[in-house]
């Protein structure tokens, strides 16, 4: 079963930039399908993957921050060659 997942990311703290960034280059490492805009990063592949790779990496930012908050929104469907339609 393929998925698409939505992250929004954001450390509650001051040095917040260094957190996304760790975060983001790990998820690029993954060899999953990652896409990327200012508000949010986007995930694609099977189910089983990419739920494995965000429990470690989302274990692993909030481990290394002091408070933190993460929006996820998931789609069971793989959404990463969406061409709006307008």
């Amino acid at each position: 079963m393929e998925i698409s997942v939505e992250l929004t990311f954001s450390p509650l703290q001051d040095d917040f930039e260094k957190h996304i960034i760790h975060f983001i280059k790990k998820l690029r490492s993954s060899g999953l399908t990652i896409l990327e805009n200012p508000l949010s990063t986007q995930v694609f592949g099977p189910y089983d993957e990419v739920m494995k790779v965000l429990g470690a990496e989302i274990k692993e930012a909030f481990e290394l921050m002091d408070k933190g908050l993460l929006y996820m929104k998931l789609v069971k469907s793989d959404r990463s060659g969406y061409e709006p339609h307008f």
